[in-house]
């Protein structure tokens, strides 16, 4: 067998973006301002961690829609020591909300969350406990080495003096645009005049710079026990939202320690409960390993195939399965061994489709972004913060300047269930920011934005890595495809004489012009060396830092 994927594959394509280099560290995140303010905590001597929190409160400003300090995540954080953490900021259900606050839509499918008057989705009932802010100010002051004022300077910037502009950006306001227009606040900044800032147009948010520059004094009690905090509970009492003071007082970050897979010699780690998607990915690989994926090839209808069958395996048991592990019991232990994989496996037809069910007893928004720092010393973060929908809850909250969550979208609102609502649960998501080692060694980092597609993606990138041989730049931006088994989605360079032998096998095939959103990734080499890819799904843009100070006692003189 040739070591080239190409010559195994069906599906060829070819890549937009180039990969970075450095030695002294790299950020990939899916803007250009962003990536440049880790990057310069880096060059001030800070470690990843600052970088990361540097480029997170940046990403607030630049990408507005996506991510927010009103809003919640997931960090994966391996220090020099080699230790892997994980830090939950994840967003909660107020403490005033009860099983029943919401009315289902009539006739909703059992994963579809919409409620009467789409209470849950937009406005003020739609906003959750945020965690963001809580978690980033929190593992600043644990594993960073520069003050909070330090890493929040960019962010203050932009946010002052403004910036232009992308096309991703005015897209994302036109595809919001509906129901932004409704809030006076929101629509001053990204619709002036009822029309979509164009992409060339600056964004000034004066206000939110004031906020930050408030938080960049006093850290998270601005927020949680604070001034700011008074700000977004009287805006929820004024408009019937839920968040309250006691909301904020009692909100706690958790650290977790991830889930691990072994598959064909490596470690991958992910995240744990409530996040879905390290359980699941584990699960996927398990059952993967009985097959001989680089012998099969990339994007042939026999990989897609098996793809399909095992995506559709781990969301039957999701939908089953998968929660706050203080109110569900998640059975972990089961999803992720090597026994039940191999029931699973043997289940699956090679030559046609099926539907699956869950195998064990017992929704999120596409829009969130992702980033990844490492710096010289043996630091990486990846992590994925979001605020649930594009814009989240399409408001903006006067005097904080800011878009709030839309979290409550995530939990069922039926009650019974294992995502039904209770006050204090924690929201269960894909985000997938995960690491993989070979023989002990970090070897990569990646992650990604997508809602429900992200872990199936993050899957697909690891397939790339390690059976099909890409490069990092490939398996980044390689074409994808998705199922929870409905359609079978495949981006659109999935040749069509692929899709039309997948339909043939009984899949209901539905070309997409992505699946996901924008991945960014790094990989470690064993000389030092780090290289940053972003795909061309979002506005992913690496930096790498090389170079170095002056040699010790180098002078020069003019005479």
């Amino acid at each position: 067998m040739t070591a080239n994927w190409r010559d195994r594959t069906a599906t060829t394509f070819e890549c937009r973006k180039q990969p970075a280099s450095g030695s002294r560290g790299m950020v990939v995140s899916n803007h250009p301002l962003a990536s440049s303010a880790g990057a310069e905590m880096l060059a001030a001597g800070g470690n990843a961690i600052d970088a990361a929190i540097a480029t997170l409160f940046t990403l607030t400003v630049v990408e507005p829609m996506m991510v927010g300090i009103i809003g919640g995540g997931m960090a994966h954080i391996r220090l020099s020591d080699g230790s892997h953490r994980f830090i939950d900021g994840q967003s909660t259900v107020p403490l005033a909300v009860r099983p029943d606050t919401y009315r289902s839509k009539p006739g909703s499918a059992h994963d579809v969350f919409d409620t009467i008057g789409d209470e849950n989705l937009n406005g003020p009932k739609a906003v959750a406990v945020p965690g963001s802010l809580k978690a980033w100010c929190e593992t600043l002051q644990r594993f960073g080495t520069l003050s909070l004022a330090d890493v929040m300077q960019p962010a203050i910037k932009h946010a002052s003096r403004g910036f232009l502009a992308t096309p991703y950006l005015h897209e994302c306001i036109v595809d919001g645009a509906q129901a932004m227009l409704k809030d006076k606040a929101i629509s001053a900044i990204y619709l002036p005049e009822g029309t979509p800032l164009k992409a060339g147009d600056r964004v000034v948010q004066s206000e939110y710079a004031e906020t930050l520059t408030t938080i960049s004094r006093h850290g998270e009690a601005a927020l949680y026990h604070g001034p700011l905090g008074d700000v977004l509970v009287d805006y929820m009492k004024a408009h019937d939202g839920f968040v309250s003071r006691e909301d904020l007082t009692s909100y706690k970050t958790v650290e977790r320690s991830p889930i691990r897979a072994d598959y064909r010699g490596w470690a991958i780690l992910g995240p744990p409960p409530p996040a879905a998607s390290g359980v699941h990915i584990a699960q996927m690989l398990n059952i993967l390993e009985g097959f001989d994926i680089a012998a099969l090839g990339f994007g042939t209808p026999a990989t897609i195939h098996l793809l399909a069958e095992v995506l559709k395996i781990a969301f039957a048991d999701r939908a089953a399965a998968s929660g706050d592990p203080d109110f569900v019991g998640v059975p972990v232990e089961r999803l992720t061994s090597k026994d039940y994989a191999s029931e699973r496996r043997r289940a699956i037809d090679p030559k046609r489709a099926q539907k699956w069910g869950a195998g064990v007893a017992q929704l999120e928004g596409a829009h969130t972004t992702h980033m990844t720092a490492a710096d010289a010393f043996g630091n990486v973060v990846a992590t994925t913060q979001t605020i649930n929908n594009l814009f989240g809850a399409k408001i903006l909250i006067p005097g904080l300047g800011t878009v709030p969550n839309n979290y409550m979208n995530l939990y069922d609102p039926r009650p019974g269930h294992a995502l039904s609502l209770a006050p204090g649960k924690r929201v269960t998501t894909s985000m997938s920011p995960v690491m993989a080692l070979r023989d002990g060694k970090l070897a990569y980092a990646l992650g990604l934005p997508g809602g429900k597609r992200i872990f199936p993606s993050a899957l697909q990138a690891l397939l790339n890595l390690i059976d099909h041989g890409m490069s990092l730049q490939e398996a980044v931006e390689a074409p994808r495809v998705w199922t929870e088994g409905n359609a079978l989605e495949v981006e659109r360079a999935i040749p069509e004489a692929v899709r039309a032998e997948l339909r043939s096998i009984g899949h209901e095939v539905v070309a997409m012009p992505t699946v996901a959103g924008g991945m960014n990734a790094i990989q470690f080499g064993d000389d030092g060396r780090l290289t940053g890819a972003a795909c061309w799904r979002a506005d992913g843009t690496p930096i790498g830092l090389a170079g170095g100070l002056a040699r010790a006692g180098v002078r020069f003189s003019l005479r």
